[in-house]
C-alpha cells in the first residue's frame, strides 16, 4: 500500500465498530467507514476527545452530531499545500488526505520537467475541491480544473487562493466530464498529464448519467486523444470493489495501445493509523506513464 508519512495536521487516531477517529488540525471528528469490521479501540480516551460525529440515516443520508464548539470551516496544510476543511452533509470534509501520496508524484514529476524548461499542462477530471489542482500549480504546471458542481470548483479556488497559489496558470470549468473531452478534442488541445477521480456513480452538470463500469472506457479512450506529444502520466483513482487494479490496468493498456506506454502500475492508497501498523484501504490508484 502507498501511504504518505509527512501528514502532520491529519491523522487518523484510531478505528473501530465501522468508524474512524480523525484529527483534522485542531478537531476530531468521528465519521463512519463500512471496511472498518473489528470491534477493539486502541484508545478509548480519544474517542470521548471528539468534536463532531457523522450519524447515518436509515433512510439514507445522515447529518452531523456536534460534541464540542467547533467552527464551520478550518483550514489544514500539507506540506506547503493549504486546504480548506468544511464538515459537509454527507460526511466528507472536502479533501481526501490519503491522495496527499499521489500529490507527491505528481509533484516529483512535473517539477522535475519543469527543471528542464519545459511547460507541462494538466488535465485535472471529476477534481472536485482541488487537491491535485493545488499539488501541480505548485509544482510549477497549468492546470484545467473540471467538475460539474459549482459548489466544488468554488471550494477549489477557495484553496488555490488559501495555497498563495491564484497567481499561477488555472482554468476551472463547470461542466460534464465527458462533454468537456469531446469538446477539448475537437479544439486540438492537448495535455502532458491527466488525472481523473470518477465516483462509481454520479450525475453531470445536466443530469447526465455516470457509471464507471458503463462509461470508464470510453472516457479513457477519448483522454488518450488529448495527450501530448511528450506526455507524463495519466492516473486514474478508482473506489469501485469490483474494479480491481488489474482490471483498469488491462483497460487503459487496451484503451491507448497507440501510444508509447512505459509502464503501468496499481496499488492500492491508504492511511495508517498513529502509532500502529494498521492501514485502512482508500480506494487504487492506477498510473500510466510514457
Amino acid at each position: 500500500m502507498r501511504y504518505s508519512k509527512d501528514l502532520k495536521e491529519y491523522e487518523l487516531l484510531d478505528m473501530a465498530n465501522g468508524e474512524k477517529l480523525e484529527k483534522w488540525g485542531k478537531y476530531i471528528l468521528i465519521r463512519p467507514d463500512p471496511q472498518i469490521v473489528w470491534s477493539k479501540k486502541e484508545n478509548e480516551k480519544l474517542w470521548n476527545m471528539a468534536h463532531a460525529r457523522y450519524i447515518r440515516s436509515n433512510t439514507g443520508g445522515g447529518h452531523w452530531e456536534i460534541l464540542k464548539k467547533i467552527p464551520n470551516n478550518w483550514q489544514i496544510k500539507y506540506k506547503d499545500l493549504v486546504f480548506n476543511i468544511k464538515p459537509m452533509g454527507f460526511k466528507h470534509t472536502g479533501l481526501f488526505p490519503e491522495q496527499a501520496v499521489n500529490w507527491d508524484y505528481m509533484m516529483d514529476k512535473i517539477s522535475k520537467k519543469i527543471k528542464e524548461n519545459k511547460q507541462v499542462k494538466v488535465l485535472n477530471l471529476f477534481a472536485y475541491t482541488g487537491g491535485a489542482t493545488v499539488a501541480c500549480l505548485k509544482a510549477g504546471a497549468s492546470v484545467c480544473h473540471v467538475d460539474s458542481s459549482q459548489g466544488m470548483v468554488n471550494w477549489a479556488k477557495e484553496n488555490v487562493i488559501s495555497s498563495n497559489l491564484k497567481d499561477k496558470s488555472v482554468r476551472y470549468i463547470v461542466d460534464d466530464v465527458v462533454k468537456f473531452v469531446k469538446r477539448e478534442i475537437r479544439r486540438n488541445n492537448k495535455y502532458d498529464c491527466i488525472i481523473m477521480d470518477p465516483p462509481s456513480y454520479g450525475r453531470g452538470k445536466n443530469k447526465e448519467v455516470w457509471n464507471i463500469e458503463k462509461d470508464l472506457e470510453n472516457l479513457v479512450n477519448l483522454c488518450g486523444k488529448l495527450l501530448s506529444d511528450d506526455p507524463l502520466f495519466m492516473m486514474i483513482n478508482t473506489y469501485t470493489g469490483g474494479l480491481s487494479g488489474t482490471i483498469i490496468s488491462n483497460l487503459v493498456t487496451k484503451s491507448i495501445e497507440d501510444r508509447n506506454i512505459k509502464k503501468i502500475s496499481f496499488d492500492e492508497i491508504g492511511l495508517k493509523q498513529k502509532n500502529t501498523n494498521i492501514f485502512l484501504p482508500a480506494g487504487i490508484t492506477t498510473i500510466c506513464e510514457f
